[in-house]
């Protein structure tokens, strides 16, 4: 069967790299600098792991992301449009980062040379590893024989069914990327408080603070099992997935909690365990935990 579409995406979407080649959609990378000069593609030329490690190795130095160029996105579109493929293109939420006015950018300039290419720019209102889970729903969409038009339409469907619930190590890095005030983040510094965090609709809410790390990964347990109770549908109908940053033993241990709450109705096949990457860690710094869940879309 010919392909009906090819599904495109940024560097967001914290998917482990090889799965895009088996997949088959594309990724766009971010970059991202520890010295405000020399800025390095994430994943292709600075490893998640290796970037993780320097971030905990030179405490105090604050790394910074850049969203992909207009030109990344032209070469990202191109060769599909010259096969006369349509190109699904599903960026980060608008209210975290230009990628998708660099998406459209290039959607403009590839249409004033092929004026009949296909190619739907798409604000995922999400981010992170949900942005990665609503991908996974697009490429069953696309491996059913959804056509392109209807793919489009269940993106926008089940794309603000999104949340993400989670914690950080401290409050240093949303601070300094100013996604907190810096009066809260005295305060909590000195306190030792650290912050629950909801994401929905593309925002970032307060969903409570406390001392105890574990406390707050609870909070963030609490929080999915009332949404999903909120939503009134099974939780079979939803893809979750946990996300985490350095500390791999301590999301496995946190992903058995979350399956325990869940009264084993979700396999642990099932739950994902993905790694925050670059984009978003620069802001939260290297200890993120948490949950995505977005409505599954068939």
């Amino acid at each position: 069967m010919d392909k009906l579409f090819h599904i495109i995406t940024d560097g967001s979407c914290d998917l482990p790299p090889e799965w895009a080649e088996q997949m088959g959609y594309s990724v766009v990378p971010f970059y991202v600098s520890f010295d405000d000069t020399h800025y390095f593609k994430e994943i292709e030329e600075m490893g998640i792991r290796d970037f993780y490690q320097q971030m905990v190795d030179r405490k105090g130095v604050y790394p910074k992301s850049s969203m992909p160029s207009t030109q990344d996105y032209v070469d990202a579109f191109m060769p599909w449009v010259e096969q006369d493929i349509p190109v699904i293109c599903i960026c980060i939420t608008t209210k975290f980062s230009g990628s998708l006015q660099s998406a459209m950018n290039a959607m403009q300039m590839v249409k004033e040379e092929k004026p009949d290419a296909r190619i739907q720019v798409i604000d995922s209102t999400v981010d992170t590893v949900l942005q990665g889970i609503l991908v996974l729903e697009v490429v069953k969409c696309q491996k059913s024989g959804m056509t392109y038009e209807d793919t489009i339409r269940k993106i926008e469907e089940i794309k603000g069914t999104g949340r993400i619930f989670f914690t950080v190590g401290d409050m240093e890095y949303l601070a300094h990327g100013g996604r907190i005030g810096k009066v809260s983040s005295v305060a909590g510094s000195l306190l030792g408080i650290k912050p629950v965090i909801t994401l929905k609709q593309g925002e970032i809410f307060p969903s409570g603070i406390g001392r105890s790390r574990r406390k707050n990964l609870d909070k963030t347990i609490s929080l999915l099992t009332a949404y999903l109770k909120e939503t009134g549908e099974d939780v079979s109908n939803y893809s979750i997935a946990v996300g985490y940053g350095y500390d791999y033993e301590e999301a496995v241990e946190y992903r058995a909690r979350v399956l325990e709450a869940l009264e084993g109705k979700v396999k642990e096949e099932d739950l994902l365990l993905l790694q925050i990457g670059a984009t978003i860690s620069v802001h939260t710094g290297p200890y993120p935990l948490g949950l995505g869940i977005i409505h599954k879309a068939l």
